[in-house]
């Protein structure tokens, strides 16, 4: 079965999915809404995904599709079936070349599986949009051909190469460090923006290389001429001397220039005025196609500001305090580069392959609409936990493809125990506390409490029920909260509780919140239907003003490993 349903978008709103991107763009996202698509897709990388039919059934009995690697099967074979009867015949004839060639293997599995999302998301973009396809060395060449037959080879723009980490030792090969990311748009009429980072010192000391007395600002001498056709209007004599080409502005223009001290002539009426232009003026060293960190090379935009060059979109150390345990995160920075770049704000963004959701938090902060597509309730829990932990209630958005009743609550955990309880936790919202489950342990999740200026968080515990309750399930998270040091527990169950479960959680007691001076039972139990109900946990706000303030100025939470 499948709990998504059809539904037509009637206005244009941040939107989270969970199913497969395919069912989900087709039946949810119109011809031409979307301003910019960015998609990792996954191919060798270490994570595991469910791959569910248009109809909700299991594709090849359910397998972890590309745990590693995608696997050629009936999956596969039915996807290259659907090509050939419905897609463009140039799409046709290149797919079938490229398996004819490659053979019937786990490369050509996910060449057919990207063809028919390609040609939605070609769809979906608007005539002014463009797509960024992020991948690595093992399929990039390939991909490069269905892009070029999809999108069209003259709308290719870039092969962006991405430094991906720092270095590989090996001893048979150059070290593999980098990843390409091809952008393409739908037609000549895109929108561009150019972004810029930091100079270089060198760069700095080699041309603004003048100090303005007085002032303290650094400047560099430009030349005013420009190239072009000849201008009446932009060929005169200025200072006593007449260019052989046009002046970069009008008589008006040079003189208001002249009179505020930025046009500097070394010999009056011999040598050609220089314009003077201020470093704290300048936009940076415009970004080019590779996007390389350079450790320890220190830049310069403003003065004596200093950053390293392109650090925005350094890759993630495994202490890096963005990081989320999410095996191929990318850092916000490069998400944030390519948003800024190619759309403008309240534009719609799309990512298919959203993962631990780096693109939607990228667009949420820079003021984009955005839609992100994930077929597991992991990711799609992990979104939701940092979109809250990041923006709060700021973070406006609507979930589609998860349970809405206790029905399909009851579906979900009969298919599947751990995407209920995933599923469950982000309810609160809670994390995966990436313990393993056994009777020594009895966390499935924990959040968080703020309540106290200047203090450290302090820990809830949470556990998740899809079977039959008891009472001794409270008295183990009583036990939990005490072995935890945690201040409260909140146990969600699909049944009802029992009359002694409910007094065996109020014989634990009461926290208190010193910030807000109130009781809180400590251990409380909702049920499913409650919660879908809007009936919420008894605590104290997360998000107390001073706390709430402090969030608001970071770029991106500092999460806990998921798992």
């Amino acid at each position: 079965m499948t709990l998504l349903e059809p539904c037509v978008i009637d206005e244009v709103k941040n939107t989270l999915y969970y199913g497969d991107n395919l069912e989900v763009m087709r039946k949810h996202i119109p011809d031409e809404s979307v301003d910019l698509v960015y998609l990792d897709p996954p191919f060798n990388s270490g994570r595991n995904y469910n791959v569910l039919l248009a109809d909700g059934s299991a594709a090849d009995a359910q397998i972890e599709a590309f745990g590693d690697t995608w696997k050629w099967g009936p999956t596969a074979e039915a996807t290259l079936n659907e090509i050939v009867m419905t897609a463009e015949p140039a799409i046709v004839e290149m797919i079938q070349a490229i398996v004819g060639f490659v053979g019937r293997n786990d490369l050509t599995a996910y060449l057919v599986m990207m063809v028919p999302r390609l040609i939605e998301l070609h769809r979906v973009l608007k005539a002014t949009g463009s797509l960024y396809l992020h991948c690595d060395p093992t399929a990039s060449h390939y991909l490069k051909i269905v892009l070029d037959t999809v999108f069209g080879k003259k709308q290719f723009r870039n092969e962006i190469v991405w430094q991906r980490t720092s270095s590989h030792r090996t001893t048979k090969k150059f070290g593999a460090v980098h990843d390409t990311i091809f952008f393409y748009t739908k037609t000549n009429q895109y929108y561009f923006s150019p972004t810029y980072g930091p100079y270089t010192l060198q760069y700095v000391d080699t041309w603004f290389r003048h100090v303005e007395e007085g002032t303290g600002r650094r400047y560099k001498l430009d030349d005013p001429t420009a190239p072009g056709k000849r201008n009446s209007r932009r060929l005169y004599e200025f200072k006593g001397f007449t260019p052989n080409r046009n002046w970069m502005w009008y008589r008006e223009h040079m003189e208001q220039l002249d009179r505020e001290g930025r046009i500097v002539q070394s010999k009056p009426g011999v040598t050609t005025p220089m314009y003077k232009r201020y470093l704290d003026e300048a936009l940076g060293a415009m970004h080019q196609d590779v996007w390389a960190y350079q450790s320890g090379t220190k830049g310069c935009v403003y003065g004596d500001d200093t950053a390293c060059i392109d650090e925005d979109v350094r890759w993630l150390t495994p202490t890096a305090s963005e990081r989320l345990g999410y095996p191929t995160q990318k850092p916000a920075g490069l998400l944030e580069r390519i948003i800024e770049a190619s759309s403008k704000p309240g534009d719609l963004v799309l990512d298919p392959f959203c993962g631990c959701g780096t693109t939607v938090a990228a667009a949420q902060k820079l003021g984009r609409t955005w839609i992100g597509i994930d077929i597991t309730y992991l990711a799609t829990h992990l979104i939701k936990s940092r979109l809250h932990d990041t923006y709060g209630e700021d973070a406006e958005y609507e979930v589609v493809g998860e349970p809405k009743d206790v029905a399909s609550a009851r579906a979900l955990a009969e298919q599947d125990r751990h995407k209920f309880e995933y599923w469950a936790l982000s309810l609160v919202p809670a994390r995966n506390d990436g313990k393993k489950k056994g009777a020594d342990q009895g966390i499935d999740g924990v959040t968080w409490l703020n309540d106290e200026h200047k203090k450290r968080a302090k820990k809830v515990v949470v556990q998740v029920k899809s079977g039959h309750v008891q009472s001794s399930h409270v008295r183990d998270l009583r036990a939990v909260i005490e072995r935890e040091k945690a201040v409260m527990g909140f146990l969600i169950t699909l049944e009802p509780p029992t009359k002694p479960m409910l007094k065996e959680a109020l014989s634990a007691g009461y926290y208190h919140s010193p910030g807000w001076n109130q009781d809180y039972q400590k251990i409380q139990i909702r049920t499913i239907e409650q919660i879908l109900d809007g009936e919420t946990f008894d605590k104290p706000p997360t998000d107390p003003g001073w706390a709430h303030a402090k969030r608001a100025q970071q770029d991106t939470a500092k999460q806990s490993q998921l798992f």
